[in-house]
């Protein structure tokens, strides 16, 4: 078991620190093309490079839950998309600790799905991370801003994700779970590139219904072929992590080792350095993370 545990604890770590030097390209990239098309080139090279991987080396494993499998690409996908339009409308530090409520939502989903026990330390745990939650949006009343609620809808989309690897784990090989959201974040957004002329989309999700541009700088292309490929194989390392290890818990509070990563890369990006209540907030997140399943 400890083994186990520590495979995913390396697994994690590792896709982490690679998440977040992607955020950071993916913020680049944001200046000159959309959210969308992001996702979308990102997606289309993971399917190419994961089809030739099982090429090479076949999957094993029965499947047999296809309904599973397609919605943890769509699950994904959606998580994905809010993920990296927060990314380009935000800082990187507070768009990805948002995204990083997922370990707090995957607790959650994980006690009502998959029957893991939620004690009153862990209901604690998850009040201390979801006040770090509002230390960072800073609500007015009862109003939040628009994109901190999409930053944290991402997060819980990400928990739904994971959680299906909970589910799958033993009958899909982690690179056929990875090439079924690859797929999905390829086919979704060429279809919504297809319909995006003929709908006037309201604003709040107007960057869902964007005109494809053809990159034409060679530092575009060669952003785009990096997004890909790394984040491909972030997305692998944390499949694999959830895949080996035997708490979905443990392995979402080893993701929040990306957040400093993600500031520092955000700061040299030219974000504002984060005031006093956000690291009180992202701090707060952290620790709510590392009590969640204790309880």
């Amino acid at each position: 078991m400890l083994r186990n545990i520590d495979k995913g604890v390396l697994f994690m770590l590792l896709s982490a620190l690679i998440a977040a030097f992607d955020g950071a390209i993916a913020k680049i990239l944001s200046e000159d093309i959309s959210a969308l098309e992001i996702v979308f080139y990102r997606n289309i090279i993971g399917v190419f490079f994961l089809i030739s991987m099982l090429k090479h080396t076949p999957a094993k494993l029965p499947g047999g839950q296809k309904f599973l499998l397609v919605m943890r690409g769509l699950l994904g996908f959606s998580a994905m998309i809010l993920y990296f339009y927060t990314i380009a409308t935000i800082p990187l530090g507070i768009a990805i600790t948002l995204n990083k409520t997922s370990p707090l939502f995957v607790s959650i989903l994980a006690f009502f799905l998959l029957k893991e026990h939620l004690g009153l330390k862990s209901i604690a745990a998850l009040i201390i991370g979801f006040i770090g939650v509002v230390m960072i949006t800073k609500p007015i009343g009862l109003s939040l801003e628009y994109e901190y609620f999409l930053g944290i809808l991402g997060g819980f989309l990400a928990a739904a994700a994971y959680t299906t690897i909970k589910k799958i784990k033993n009958i899909y090989d982690a690179r056929t779970i990875v090439l079924s959201f690859a797929i999905t974040g390829t086919v979704i957004p060429l279809l919504l590139f297809v319909i995006a002329p003929f709908i006037e989309a309201p604003a709040s999700i107007a960057f869902l219904f964007v005109d494809f541009t053809l990159p034409t700088t060679l530092k575009l292309w060669a952003l785009i072929l990096l997004v890909g490929t790394i984040s491909t194989f972030s997305q692998w390392l944390l499949t694999k992590a959830y895949s080996v290890s035997k708490s979905a818990g443990i392995i979402g509070i080893v993701s929040y080792t990306n957040i400093p990563f993600a500031i520092g890369f955000g700061y040299m990006l030219g974000d504002a350095f984060a005031d006093f209540w956000v690291f009180c907030g992202i701090g707060l997140i952290v620790l709510g993370g590392l009590l969640v399943k204790k309880g």
